[in-house]
């Protein structure tokens, strides 16, 4: 029989493992949280009541065809650049710029002529922008109020 006392050794705890996990739950819960929200577009959706017009308030009417061609209030333009539709559109709105423009699309025309468009009719200080609707083929609602 063994009378001696024996050595306690204190115990020894090791955390690394801990501490590895700990520091992965950190970055996980980091990069997953969202912190800042960017790139938000304050965008007014159209409403379901056509407002009847003051009488002689007509909007300015830009169509872009299914070839990307422009057409502003019904005429043609010589060639599809952006100045070209920049020009027609300060010529036939003058100084006007409180005027509303109803940017009108054919839906085989590709996304970049109607981008340029807006992009033109927001350079120009327009601050009314339509987008007309269609309710059946071959016929055309009234504009809803889009947003810039």
């Amino acid at each position: 029989m063994n009378l001696r006392p024996r050595r306690h050794e204190d115990p020894e705890l090791n955390l690394t493992s801990l501490i590895d996990v700990v520091l992965l739950l950190v970055i996980f819960f980091m990069v997953s949280t969202t912190f800042v929200q960017e790139g938000r577009l304050a965008v007014q959706l159209p409403s379901t009541t056509v407002q009847p017009r003051a009488a002689g308030e007509e909007p300015l009417v830009v169509t872009v065809t299914a070839e990307g061609a422009y057409r502003v209030a019904e005429k043609a333009l010589v060639n599809n650049s952006p100045d070209t539709l920049r020009a027609a559109l300060a010529k036939e709105a003058g100084k006007d710029r409180n005027r509303a423009v109803t940017l009108r699309a054919d839906g085989r025309a590709t996304h970049q002529s109607v981008v340029t468009a807006m992009d033109v009719i927001g350079a120009l200080g327009f601050s009314q922008v339509n987008i007309a609707t269609v309710d059946e083929p071959g016929t055309a609602a009234e504009p809803g109020n889009g947003a810039r």
